[in-house]
C-alpha cells in the first residue's frame, strides 16, 4: 500500500514532549488501520489490538487496575513491558469496549512514555449513549480520502509530484499533470479504489469496489441504528446525498423525500458526524471571524467525488472531456476543490467554509474562502471570462484587501482587475490540479503584486 502524507502529521504527534493519546477519526474505508500500521515501523514494538476480537477486548472487560491492564496487553501480544518507551499500541474499533476509551486518560496520566492510537467505527459509535471520550486526556487526528498529490505517489509519478510542488510550476509539466489530475478527478481518492486503479488501470473493474463501499455504509446504518423509522432516514439520507452532492439543501423533502425537516435533519447530522458528508453553511462577512449562518441553507459535500461520480453516474462523461467546469453543471469539479481543501487540513475543528450574499431579488456566492494571513481570500472555480465573475467582483468591493484566486482550466497567471465600484484587484489564475498547493500560491502571489505595484508607482 502507498505512503500517505498523514504519517508526517503522526510524527509530528509522537515527537511531542507533552503527548496524548491520539483518536483517529474518518470515515469508513479511508484507511485508517492500513496508516497506523505503516507509521509503526518507527517503533521497536507495535501492538494490535481489535476490540471486535474477544481476546483483545477480554483484557479491557476484566482488570482490575490500570498498571494490571498494562502488563496484560504486553503479556497477551508477547512484548517486553521493559521496552514500553519503545512501544505503539493501536486500539482498533475503540468504541465496541467503552471501558477501554476511559482508559485513555491513564495512558496519558500514567504511562505517558508508551504511544497510544485510537480509532473505530464513528457512525456504530454515535448510537451508543453509554460511549464518552475523556475531554482533556486525549487529541484527534482526521484522516481524509487519498489527496492528489498522495494519488501521484500511489501511481509513482514523482516527476510529476515534484514539479507539482515547484512554484510556479514549469510549463512543460502542466499538459501532464492536468491528465493526471483529470483521472484523479474520475476515480477519486478511496485507499482501495485508488490502489486498485494503481494495480491494474482499468477503470471498469472499479465498479464492483465502489458498489461494496456504498453498500457497506448503508449496511452499517442497518445495524447499528436505533429504530426501524431511523435506518429508513439514514439509509434515504445516504442515497440522496449523492444526488444532490454540491448543491445547497433545504432539510424539508430532502432528496425528492416526503420527509420532514427534522427527520432529515437529524439523520444528515449523523451522517456528517461519521464524517460520511459535510454540511458547510455560508459566510456572509467578507472578513474573519469565520462566524457560518447556521440559520442559512448548507451545503452539501459528500466524502468522496469518485464515489459521487459512480453514483450519478457522471463517469463516461468525464472521460472526453477538456474542461471539467461543463461537467455535472460544474458541481464535480467545485466538489473535487472542496476534498482537496480538506485534504490538506488534519483538525477535526476544521472544515470548508463559502461566502454568500444574498438580498430581496439578488444573490452572490464565493465557491470557497481560505484563510490566509489574517485575510479571508476568495476562491472561485469557474472557467470563462473574468468578466463573468460577478459574485467575486461584489466581494472584493467588501474586502479589506486585494487579493483572489480563481481555479479554471487555463494557465498560471495574475490578472489586474477593476470592479464596477472602482476598486482594483488582482486575481491570481491557476489550473484546477494546483489546489493543494494553495498556500505555496498564495505566498507566491504576494510577492508578485508587491512587485506589480512597485512598478505601477514608478
Amino acid at each position: 500500500m502507498f505512503q500517505r502524507d498523514i504519517i508526517f502529521e503522526l510524527e509530528k504527534w509522537v515527537s511531542k514532549a507533552n503527548r496524548k493519546p491520539l483518536i483517529i477519526r474518518g470515515a469508513r474505508q479511508v484507511g485508517k488501520t492500513t496508516v497506523i500500521n505503516q507509521f509503526s515501523s518507527l517503533f521497536e514494538q507495535y501492538i494490535y489490538l481489535n476490540l471486535e476480537l474477544p481476546e483483545d477486548k477480554k483484557p479491557f472487560e476484566e482488570f482490575e487496575t490500570f498498571d494490571t491492564l498494562l502488563e496484560t496487553l504486553f503479556f497477551i501480544k508477547n512484548k517486553l513491558l521493559a521496552k514500553r518507551g519503545k512501544t505503539l499500541i493501536f486500539i482498533d474499533e475503540i468504541q465496541e469496549v467503552p471501558a477501554a476509551l476511559q482508559q485513555l486518560r491513564y495512558f496519558f496520566e500514567q504511562a505517558p512514555d508508551v504511544a497510544v492510537i485510537g480509532a473505530g467505527s464513528m457512525l456504530e459509535s454515535l448510537f451508543n449513549p453509554v460511549i464518552s471520550f475523556p475531554v482533556g486526556r486525549v487529541e484527534y487526528l482526521v484522516i481524509h480520502p487519498v489527496s492528489f498529490p498522495e494519488f501521484l505517489g500511489a501511481m509513482h509519478e514523482t516527476s510529476a509530484l515534484t514539479y507539482l510542488k515547484k512554484v510556479p510550476i514549469a510549463k512543460f509539466a502542466e499538459d501532464k499533470l492536468m491528465k493526471l489530475f483529470r483521472t484523479y478527478c474520475l476515480i477519486g481518492g478511496m485507499p482501495e479504489v485508488v490502489a486498485q486503479y494503481v494495480e491494474a488501470k482499468d477503470l471498469t473493474a472499479l465498479k464492483t469496489t465502489y458498489e461494496s463501499l456504498l453498500v457497506s455504509y448503508l449496511d452499517d446504518v442497518e445495524k447499528y441504528a436505533n429504530s426501524s423509522a431511523q435506518v429508513e432516514y439514514i439509509r434515504h439520507a445516504i442515497r440522496a446525498s449523492f444526488a444532490e452532492a454540491g448543491r445547497r439543501i433545504k432539510y424539508q423533502g430532502f432528496g425528492n423525500s416526503s420527509y420532514k425537516s427534522r427527520e432529515m435533519g437529524e439523520a444528515l447530522r449523523t451522517l456528517e458526524k461519521a464524517l460520511l458528508i459535510h454540511l458547510v453553511f455560508p459566510q456572509t462577512s467578507p472578513v474573519l471571524p469565520l462566524l457560518p449562518d447556521q440559520n442559512k441553507s448548507p451545503r452539501l459535500h459528500v466524502l468522496d467525488t469518485g464515489m459521487l461520480n459512480y453514483f450519478v453516474g457522471i463517469q463516461q462523461e468525464l472521460l472526453g472531456t477538456q474542461d471539467l467546469s461543463t461537467v455535472y453543471q460544474g458541481f464535480m469539479i467545485e466538489h473535487i476543490m472542496g476534498q482537496e481543501l480538506l485534504a490538506r487540513q488534519y483538525s477535526a475543528l476544521h472544515g470548508l467554509n463559502f461566502w454568500v450574499r444574498e438580498k430581496s431579488g439578488t444573490s452572490a456566492e464565493i465557491d470557497y474562502l481560505f484563510v490566509y494571513e489574517g485575510k479571508l481570500i476568495p476562491i472561485e472555480v469557474k472557467s470563462g471570462a473574468e468578466g463573468r465573475l460577478k459574485s467575486l467582483h461584489l466581494f472584493m468591493d467588501l474586502a479589506p484587501h486585494d487579493m483572489a484566486v480563481r481555479f479554471f482550466a487555463g494557465e498560471v497567471s495574475i490578472s489586474t482587475i477593476t470592479t464596477s465600484s472602482e476598486k482594483k484587484y488582482y486575481l491570481l489564475n491557476l489550473p484546477y490540479f494546483l489546489i493543494s498547493q494553495i498556500e505555496g500560491y498564495l505566498k507566491w502571489f504576494e510577492t508578485q503584486v508587491a512587485e506589480m505595484k512597485e512598478k505601477d508607482t514608478k
